[in-house]
C-alpha cells in the first residue's frame, strides 16, 4: 500500500508538469526521441546563412529538392521532415551523417524568395548552403545572359 501511494503520487507530478509545461512540448520531446525534430533548427535560424533569389517561393521549393536529391558530383541529402507553415525543409548532411539542416524560406517582395541554411554545425551549413546557393544561382544565371544576348541581338538589327 505505501508503495502504491508513492507510485501514484509519481504518476500525478509527472502529469502535472506535463500539462503545465503544454502539448508542443511533449510533441517536441516525441520527435527529439525518434531523431527527427526540429526545433533546434528553429534555434539556430538567428545564425543562419542568408541569400535572396529572384525565383517565386514554389520554383525555389522545387529546385532546392531537386539539388538535395544529388547527382554524380554531390551526395544525397535526404530530407527527414517538411512543414508547409513554417515553408521549411530539414535534411540530414549525408545518408550516413545525420547531422541535422533546416533550410528555410521567406517570400519577398517582387516575386523573389529569401532562403536561410540553419544547422548546429557549421560545416554542415556551409556544405548545403554552398550546394544550394551555387545550384540556385547556375539556374538563374543563364535565365539573365540570355537576356542580355536578346538585347544585344535586337541592338544589332
Amino acid at each position: 500500500m505505501k508503495y502504491w501511494n508513492r507510485f501514484s503520487l509519481m504518476a500525478i507530478c509527472c502529469l502535472i508538469s506535463v500539462v503545465f509545461s503544454g502539448c508542443a512540448t511533449v510533441k517536441e520531446m516525441g520527435k527529439g526521441f525518434i531523431g527527427v525534430s526540429t526545433l533546434v533548427l528553429d534555434q539556430k535560424r538567428k545564425d543562419a546563412l542568408k541569400k535572396s533569389f529572384a525565383l517565386d517561393y514554389n520554383g525555389c521549393y522545387v529546385k532546392v529538392k531537386e539539388i538535395l536529391k544529388g547527382n554524380e558530383k554531390e551526395k544525397e541529402s535526404p530530407i527527414y521532415a517538411q512543414d508547409a507553415k513554417k515553408k521549411m525543409i530539414a535534411v540530414y548532411l549525408g545518408q550516413t551523417d545525420t547531422t541535422p539542416v533546416g533550410i528555410f524560406f521567406t517570400e519577398e517582395a517582387g516575386g523573389n524568395t529569401l532562403i536561410e541554411i540553419s544547422s548546429p554545425s557549421t560545416y554542415a551549413k556551409e556544405e548545403i548552403a554552398n550546394r544550394i546557393f551555387t545550384g540556385l544561382d547556375e539556374l538563374i544565371k543563364p535565365k539573365i545572359e540570355e537576356k542580355k544576348n536578346n538585347v544585344k541581338e535586337e541592338s544589332g538589327n
